[in-house]
């Protein structure tokens, strides 16, 4: 069968879910397998994450410049990690046949410290499930490149068996400094995971390099004469070592405090209550993310600005965000949520600011979220708040909680208390 086929039959055997933003030259495979069609790439790949946090694999289908759209909540989920297998297919349009630009999606594996393979005709079908193991491993996206040429070229199915494994989240224990540590020393793990893949052959027929990042441990001579498609980034990158962190990574108890929300946070009310009924979110960047700490404690995990929404419409079901997140790139998120009816509970902080970056003005968010039909409560309505905050039946609720930040004020600090 041709690549395409081959490919798809993989991704039905390896993953749970599959999402997609149709574009040359994945759009078939995406067909194939039933992706979902998204609002935008990021919003599949913050579907596909919370996915991840529910205990089911899934795949993001996509060509180059669609992982572009992905960066944020790619790079992010890096350092907080995952649970089961996410991967991205980057379909890379090399000679520019359906695109715009041309661009070479293994330089993400750089970026955002995660693996890449680039399959060949033999070893397509083992690659994919690789991928997903690799991303339960390491606790990080995988990315897969593809190209015109494997697409149509004649490929077998080679069936290869389900090996689940578990990842894991980022240990609430450590600091966000902590995470970055843990995370590097992940990723030195991988250049062991690449240097014994049975998917590489560097001696003996022609030379084959699949996990492209990081690239194996081979003569750097023989790494440059890999023909390669686009880019020389086997090339560039033959003399690359692993990192090396140093120390351990920090976590409260040793730096004895974690922050919190300001002491007279006008939305004190609402996480009390979202506490107090068990409720689990999924948390923006911005003030939002503080609700994963003490005291509250409530957050189960946070893949970037705007990210919350998509991610909790397929995992915990509760959406903790700003309106400022929601403006800069949850929008499409609660679109394509609502578009799908899905069985969310998204709260919106709305206090006119950029809480984490100055304090800088924010347009009215009841303007852009009025087709939402939201509930609107003061923030010191604990009586509406009760009756708002619970997860809804069936389709999504939106529940926006106005609120005036308190001048003059910052982020408190919690004493570490060992529970």
């Amino acid at each position: 069968m041709k690549g395409t086929g081959a490919l798809a039959q993989a991704l039905l055997r390896s993953a749970d879910r599959c999402y997609t933003v149709p574009g040359y030259p994945v759009s078939e495979v995406a067909a194939r397998v039933g992706a979902g069609i998204t609002v935008n790439e990021k919003v599949a790949l913050e579907y596909a994450l919370g996915d991840s946090l529910s205990g089911r694999r899934a795949a993001v289908v996509v060509k180059h410049v669609g992982l572009n759209a992905c960066a944020d909540p790619l790079v992010h989920a890096t350092a907080q990690g995952l649970r089961a297998g996410v991967v991205i297919v980057a379909g890379d349009d090399v000679r520019a046949a359906g695109s715009d630009v041309v661009q070479d999606s293994r330089y993400y594996g750089e970026v955002a410290r995660v693996p890449v393979l680039e399959p060949d005709t033999e070893t397509l079908g083992p690659a994919v499930e690789a991928a997903f193991e690799a991303s339960e491993t390491f606790s990080r996206v995988a990315i897969i490149r593809v190209t015109p040429d494997l697409l149509d070229a004649d490929v077998p199915d080679v069936p290869v068996p389900r090996r689940r494994r578990e990842g894991s989240l980022a240990d609430p224990g450590l600091t966000m400094a902590g995470r970055a540590l843990t995370a590097d020393r992940r990723t030195a793990a991988m250049f062991v995971w690449s240097r014994t893949s049975p998917l590489n052959r560097v001696t003996g027929g022609t030379p084959r390099i699949v996990t492209a990042y990081p690239p194996p441990a081979v003569a750097p001579d023989a790494l440059a004469s890999i023909p390669e498609i686009s880019r020389p980034f086997l090339r560039e990158h033959r003399l690359l070592t692993p990192p090396e962190p140093a120390g351990e990574p920090e976590r409260f108890s040793s730096r004895g405090y974690s922050r919190t929300f300001c002491r007279n946070c006008p939305f004190h009310s609402a996480l009390a209550i979202l506490r107090e009924r068990k409720l689990r979110a999924a948390c923006d960047a911005g003030c939002a993310i503080l609700a994963m700490n003490p005291p509250y404690s409530i957050g189960v995990a946070t893949y970037g600005l705007g990210s919350s929404v998509a991610v909790a419409a397929t995992g915990p079901g509760v959406a903790l965000t700003g309106d400022y997140a929601l403006l800069h790139s949850g929008l499409n998120a609660l679109i394509d949520v609502y578009e799908r009816k899905l069985p969310l509970l998204c709260i919106v902080f709305a206090n006119n600011r950029m809480g984490m970056t100055g304090g800088h003005p924010v347009p009215d968010i009841l303007r852009y979220t009025a087709w939402a039909d939201p509930v609107i409560c003061a923030a010191d309505d604990t009586a509406a708040l009760r009756r708002a905050l619970v997860p809804p039946e069936g389709g999504p609720r939106t529940v926006v909680i106005e609120g005036t930040c308190p001048e003059g004020e910052n982020h408190e600090t919690v004493a570490y208390r060992d529970l």
